[in-house]
C-alpha cells in the first residue's frame, strides 16, 4: 500500500537518464530534492551504481520511497532525508550534484529562492544542479500543452505555476550557478544544467 506509482515517471525515466548519465560519470554524491514516488531515485541509482543517491523529500512520500528502495535493494540508494524547503534545515553534507524534477513549479516562489539558496551551501565548487521540467521563455508557453498545464495547476493553488527560465537563471547566477545547457526533453520538458562555479 505504501509504494505509489506515477506513470509520468516510467515514461521519463530513460530520456532523463540519457542525459544524465554522462553528466554525472565524474560524481560520487547526489541529493535528489523531491524524490516524490521515488521511481526515479530506483531507476537512476540502478544505472548510476558509482553514485550514492540520496533522496529527500516530504514526510508523508517517506513511505512509498522506502518501498521502492526495499524492493531494488541497492547498495548506493539511501533512505530518504526529511527535506521540506522553507520548514526543514538543509542536511549537513556536501554533495557533487543535486537533481530536482518537476518541484519548480509546484513550489511557491519564495520556496524556489530558498532552494536555490540552499543548493549553493551544500554543492561542491564544479558541481552541477540538474532541473527537470517544463518552463516559459520571455513569459511565453512554449507549448499549448503547457499552457493548459499552468492553468490546472493555478486551479489547485495560486502559487503554482510554470516558471520563467529568465527568473531561474537570475537566481542561479545569484547563487554562483552559470547555465552549461537547456536540453529539450520529450512533452514539451527541459533538462537544465547549472555549473557551480563560486
Amino acid at each position: 500500500m505504501s509504494k505509489l506509482f506515477s506513470a509520468a515517471c516510467e515514461r521519463n525515466s530513460a530520456p532523463i537518464l540519457q542525459v544524465i548519465q554522462p553528466l554525472l560519470s565524474n560524481s560520487q554524491s547526489l541529493l535528489e530534492i523531491g524524490s516524490g514516488t521515488g521511481q526515479h531515485a530506483v531507476n537512476f541509482a540502478r544505472s548510476l551504481s558509482h553514485l550514492q543517491w540520496q533522496t529527500s523529500d516530504r514526510l508523508e512520500y517517506h513511505p512509498s520511497i522506502i518501498a521502492w528502495m526495499a524492493e531494488a535493494a541497492l547498495p548506493n540508494l539511501l533512505p530518504p532525508l526529511e527535506l521540506n524547503i522553507g520548514i526543514n534545515p538543509w542536511p549537513q553534507a556536501q554533495f557533487d550534484a543535486v537533481y530536482t524534477a518537476n518541484t519548480c513549479h509546484i513550489m511557491a516562489w519564495e520556496e524556489v529562492e530558498l532552494m536555490f539558496a540552499g543548493v549553493a551551501t551544500l554543492l561542491n565548487e564544479g558541481g552541477v544542479f540538474l532541473i527537470y521540467g517544463p518552463f516559459n521563455y520571455a513569459d511565453k508557453f512554449t507549448s499549448a500543452s503547457n499552457q493548459h498545464f499552468d492553468a490546472s495547476l493555478k486551479q489547485q493553488a495560486a502559487h503554482m505555476g510554470i516558471r520563467d527560465i529568465e527568473n531561474i537563471l537570475i537566481q542561479a547566477s545569484q547563487h554562483g550557478m552559470r547555465l552549461q545547457d537547456d536540453i529539450a526533453m520529450p512533452a514539451n520538458n527541459r533538462l537544465l544544467v547549472l555549473r557551480k562555479t563560486a
